[in-house]
């Protein structure tokens, strides 16, 4: 049995009928390198047969503690069924980039079962140019961005021949019992004593930085939080260290209540005319990605006629894993904000502006500490944990407060050679990620094999026109360049 920790178990307790925890990709494979010119279901499930000794998150399945008196826990499925998590579909002629993004906006739309462990995986196929589509998702309390990664290591080969794997260890323990009620009860009895400690531990490192956390949505808390950081820098001797900026954040049309539904549009960016900028601007890749995104979202704002005075807040998860953590799965992460320049019109000083506030940003996530999440959920006992974590997403949708996130945008560096599934080439893979109460658009971007794939999920009634902002990323990318010093 493996605990969750209060990190994991805050997306579990994010899901409601409207909004789920899960994350996803969108993989486009050329089955052309394939044996037999094609990929299969059966395929891909040879595969993940073979190698799931390798993946043990793919058999946790989920157990809760009676009254909720204390986190979840893992256990292995004694009753796994490869079948019911790997399906097939097949999308109608033509089969076009649009049938396929309505697609997984369906898929995407739907929670995931918790009878079973938590992923599925689609491969669809009946693409227009012969492709074929392999679409999975897994729940964000069991991997992040980069246990993700690891999951998709494991699955993928460096070259068209599928490579060996270990068999299982003979030694190695199956599935067990499930554990009754009973003794899920005595569990927590036993942790109750461990609760006032953790709080006690946290208090120094989670107070001054609360306006970092979710719960600045609280009346309060994030001038509270801003006040002890200014002490402990006073007292730590270091008075020039990084301060978070003020952000007031402005509400749009894609900050109220989703619903169920969702919109999804994907697309490619090149990535040697982003790194191209990047040199002519003497900024980073990701600068440049988060300004691209920040040109497309203010065109979408003035298209729409509102577009505030002042920026908008961007949310941006960072990595905390080290990498003695490689291979522990689960979440170790950082929810960071950053204005977004969308009330600045010059794409020039648009960028400039997003390289110092991420550069502040850098100095602040490096002065802050890598459990900072986690140690601000033990402030509330895991009996509250779930009902707590709500309401802070209802904060967020009041009509009295401000959201603390307008919108997430995120970043993540992937390999620059090819990749390929059961001998298929994987062409693209592009994020589909999580939206929330107060923050229904995410624009995830991630860089593979020399270009950028990028994906655009959002509340489907909040924001009627994503395909959009994909063609308005590449418009700011030719914006900037026409910009550029000739040198």
């Amino acid at each position: 049995m493996r605990q969750l920790t209060s990190l994991d178990a805050q997306f579990l307790a994010l899901e409601n009928a409207r909004q789920t925890g899960h994350v996803a990709g969108l993989a486009i494979y050329d089955a052309g390198t394939a044996p037999g010119g094609t990929l299969t279901c059966a395929h891909l499930k040879q595969l993940i047969g073979d190698r799931l000794h390798l993946l043990p998150p793919l058999r946790w399945r989920l157990v809760e503690v009676p009254f909720g008196a204390d986190y979840p826990y893992w256990v292995d499925d004694a009753d796994f069924d490869l079948d019911f998590h790997v399906r097939e579909l097949a999308l109608p002629a033509p089969g076009d980039e649009r049938q396929l993004a309505e697609q997984v906006a369906r898929l995407h739309a739907r929670p995931l079962d918790r009878a079973r462990p938590l992923w599925e995986i689609y491969v669809i196929s009946g693409l227009r140019d012969g492709h074929f589509a392999v679409y999975t998702k897994i729940h964000h309390a069991v991997i992040d961005g980069v246990s993700g990664a690891e999951i998709t290591g494991m699955l993928l080969d460096l070259t068209p021949e599928v490579r060996e794997v270990p068999p299982p260890d003979s030694n190695e323990r199956t599935a067990g019992r499930r554990p009754g009620q009973a003794e899920m009860l005595a569990r927590a009895a036993l942790g109750l004593p461990r609760y006032p400690l953790r709080v006690l531990r946290s208090l120094p490192t989670a107070l001054p930085n609360l306006e970092e956390t979710q719960f600045s949505a609280i009346p309060g808390a994030a001038r509270l939080g801003r006040t002890l950081g200014q002490v402990q820098r006073l007292v730590s001797g270091d008075p020039n260290r990084a301060i978070r900026s003020d952000l007031k954040t402005p509400k749009t049309s894609f900050n109220g209540q989703i619903s169920p539904h969702r919109r999804f549009a994907f697309g490619q960016l090149d990535l040697d005319r982003v790194k191209a900028l990047k040199t002519s601007y003497d900024v980073t890749v990701n600068d440049v990605v988060v300004a691209i995104c920040a040109g497309a979202v203010r065109r979408w704002l003035l298209e729409h006629d509102e577009l505030p005075a002042e920026p908008l807040v961007t949310q941006v998860p960072v990595s905390v894993r080290t990498t003695e953590q490689a291979g522990t799965y689960g979440n170790r992460i950082l929810m960071l904000g950053a204005p977004l320049f969308t009330n600045i019109a010059d794409p020039v000083e648009r960028l400039r502006r997003t390289h110092e506030e991420l550069r502040v940003m850098k100095d602040r996530h490096r002065a802050m500490p890598a459990q900072l999440l986690q140690d601000v959920n033990h402030f509330i006992p895991p009996a509250l944990f779930s009902r707590a974590a709500r309401a802070t997403f209802r904060l967020a949708t009041s009509s009295a407060g401000r959201p603390q996130w307008n919108l997430v945008i995120s970043n993540v560096p992937g390999p620059q050679f090819p990749l390929y599934c059961a001998g298929a080439r994987l062409v693209a893979h592009y994020p589909v990620s999580v939206i929330t109460d107060g923050m229904g658009l995410n624009i995830t971007a991630m860089s593979y094999d020399g270009h950028i794939d990028v994906g655009v999920i959002a509340d489907r009634d909040q924001v009627a026109d994503v395909w959009c902002l994909v063609d308005w990323l590449d418009d700011a990318i030719s914006e900037l360049e026409k910009a550029a010093p000739d040198d």
